[in-house]
């Protein structure tokens, strides 16, 4: 009422008065709470604006600045969460390294960006730990081996560095990539080789899909019914790899690989020798082949080389490994020696 009862020029320095000493309060303002300065000069067009939101703040008792703002941490701060799926991969022609990167932008900050498994050798314990659960993925080169089938660094730390890692109770998916025309009997191979190493080393494997939809007659990663694993055709079936990476992280998803694992409990380091990789019964030859199989057996117990029994007592089977990890056998029941 006192404004509008002085004269309009007046009244118009009074209002300017008051709107720069407001202007100034509400510079230090947030001056003080978002750590910056504003510059007068380039802010002048602005000052009424200031001024009547100073105003607002004022009549609700000088709080609606200043409530919701938070003082940045000394240190600074990211709004991008610590990824808890580490991404890793073997590849020889890029087609793996392309799969992986689909599988982790499905997974969005959850997943680190894809690592490929050579740039890590040496330090795959340290790269590994950094990382609540693990999704692995290899190609097939080394068609219808029985060991070291993907032809990429995989298979250069699966018998040496990996033995050593403490991951039990980890949570690991594989995946794989092959061509189930060409290879139809061998369709993805190698994916089982990952699957069991990892296995081995007492890490939880999830992230079994259903065979329907593949044209392969064989495979050394089907686990019963299943694939150990998300399998894929950039060959014959590039069309279907989209939905399938989508659907397989929902699935993955749903089984928990987000939860924290917990700390494993102490592991103590297997030696090669005691690795008991499974093999189907259906790719050894000897297993069907008795008389060859006693005969090996025979030299075995005899001179004590050549080959290493690892025993399965959940299977009553018996694999035969080379010395040189080349080749493998099967028979039925325990080796009969120590």
């Amino acid at each position: 009422k006192m404004l509008l009862s002085l004269s309009p020029p007046l009244s118009i320095l009074i209002l300017c008065f008051f709107s720069r000493c407001l202007l100034s309060v509400v510079q230090r303002v947030l001056s003080t709470a978002l750590d910056f300065r504003i510059n007068q000069p380039q802010m002048s067009c602005w000052s009424p604006a200031i001024a009547i939101l100073a105003i607002i703040a004022a009549a609700g008792g000088g709080n609606a600045f200043v409530t919701n703002i938070a003082p940045r941490p000394a240190g600074g701060f990211s709004l991008m969460a610590t990824p808890s799926i580490g991404v890793f991969f073997g590849t020889s022609t890029g087609s793996t390294e392309e799969a992986a990167l689909l599988i982790a932008a499905e997974f969005g900050e959850s997943a680190s960006e894809p690592i490929e498994i050579d740039e890590v050798q040496g330090s795959v314990a340290a790269e590994f730990a950094k990382y609540d659960n693990l999704v692995v993925g290899t190609p097939t080169w080394n068609t219808g081996a029985d060991l070291e089938r993907s032809g990429t660094g995989w298979d250069e730390i699966y018998y040496s560095e990996m033995q050593d890692l403490n991951i039990a109770g980890k949570k690991v998916a594989v995946f794989g990539l092959g061509d189930q025309i060409s290879y139809s009997e061998n369709y993805a191979d190698a994916t089982g080789e990952l699957h069991d190493v990892f296995e081995s080393l007492g890490c939880k494997m999830i992230g079994y899909t259903s065979q329907d939809g593949y044209e392969h007659e064989a495979s050394k990663s089907i686990r019963g019914d299943l694939f150990c694993g998300l399998l894929l055709d950039a060959v014959n079936q590039e069309e279907l790899t989209d939905d399938r990476v989508k659907n397989w992280v929902a699935s993955l998803l749903k089984e928990g690989i987000l939860e924290s694992s917990g700390e494993a409990a102490p592991v103590a380091a297997a030696p090669v020798a005691s690795l008991s990789p499974r093999v189907e019964e259906a790719a050894s030859v000897v297993f069907d082949d008795q008389v060859l199989a006693e005969e090996i057996i025979a030299e075995v117990k005899k001179t004590r080389s050549g080959y290493v029994a690892h025993f399965n007592p959940r299977t009553d089977k018996t694999m035969w490994i080379s010395t040189n990890g080349r080749s493998s056998y099967v028979t039925s029941g325990a080796p009969g020696y120590e």
